[in-house]
């Protein structure tokens, strides 16, 4: 039940986003425009309030480091299948391996955390590791593919003044380093708009699993049915089962971990894929129905391998 009630909120404003699109209720572009919202103001906003009052101090610890290392793991594995096996384009294979390492570490990984863990402070080093180092490099491969030949040099050294989500979380650190506190005349406007970053994201989400015609995006590279299915079944393999297989190796016999920190390091590990990448996949024009199905499928697996790992390492 505690693991549920992680849970329970997001297939809630899913499904209200499935049945909004279902009913036509907020027009065809409703779907882009809300993701859009979600990518250029709401998650920048959450980024830079998370990262500014964080402490940074919190990623140096040998749990952190083990989950950084499976993670960067993982995200080559998927760059590799995406290349070697499913021949996507750069920008789509970097997406792909997002979704296939990136942990849901905010909305559910916070309050699985704490239900299980007994605080949030390891989930939220993870978080940190992510936005900080796995983030900039997911969107600077798609930048490059997705730039033109000339501009692409350009674009990668401009990146943080162009990308919000990069410039928002590079502004957020610089905060914290700084020691800097804001008022909280600044930060409350910043707030309301943070906290609309979530259930943006998985409204928009929940509205792409009843696309209509008059919205749909523009062309995507055409992918066969058959192996579309393949892949994202694939992606959800690495994700819930290989992730944390690999993190309990690392930590039980590469690093000699145990208990409680063996216990976090495999659980962050075995969290679903995050929205956050439908959100860039939708923003750069990618293949938003495989990571859609990589984050939903995902989701509900995990529901059962959050609780093995529970089971036998709690």
């Amino acid at each position: 039940m505690n693991l549920l009630s992680g849970f329970l909120p997001i297939w809630a404003i899913t499904a209200a986003g499935w049945a909004a699109g279902r009913l036509d209720v907020l027009g065809g572009q409703a779907q882009f425009v809300l993701a859009r919202f979600a990518f250029a103001f709401a998650m920048p906003a959450l980024l830079f309030l998370t990262l500014s009052r964080a402490g940074l101090s919190r990623l140096a610890t040998p749990g952190v480091a083990v989950f950084a290392l499976s993670l960067l793991l993982m995200f080559a594995v998927g760059l590799v299948v995406g290349r070697r096996v499913f021949r996507r384009r750069p920008a789509d294979r970097a997406i792909g391996a997002m979704a296939g390492s990136y942990v849901n570490s905010a909305n559910l990984g916070i309050p699985v955390a704490v239900q299980l863990l007994g605080d949030a402070s390891f989930v939220i080093a993870v978080a940190l590791f992510q936005t900080l180092f796995v983030t900039p490099v997911v969107i600077a491969l798609i930048e490059l593919d997705t730039g033109g030949e000339r501009r692409r040099p350009l674009r990668l050294l401009l990146l943080p003044l162009r990308n919000p989500v990069i410039a928002a979380s590079a502004a957020g650190t610089a905060v914290a380093a700084l020691g800097l506190r804001l008022p909280p005349e600044a930060t409350a406007p910043v707030e309301m708009l943070g906290g609309a970053a979530v259930p943006a994201a998985l409204f928009a989400l929940g509205l792409s699993l009843h696309r209509r015609r008059e919205g749909a995006a523009p062309a995507q590279v055409p992918v066969p049915v058959r192996a579309r299915r393949g892949e994202r079944y694939v992606l959800v393999l690495l994700k819930t089962v290989v992730h944390p297989l690999l993190a309990y190796a690392l930590a039980r016999w590469a690093f000699r971990l145990d208990g409680h920190e063996l216990y976090a390091v495999v659980l962050c590990a075995g969290l679903p894929t995050a929205q956050n990448a439908f959100v860039y996949a939708s923003e750069y024009r990618l293949d938003t129905g495989l990571v859609r199905d990589t984050v939903l499928l995902s989701t509900v697996v995990s529901t059962a391998s959050l609780s093995v790992i529970t089971w036998l390492l709690a």
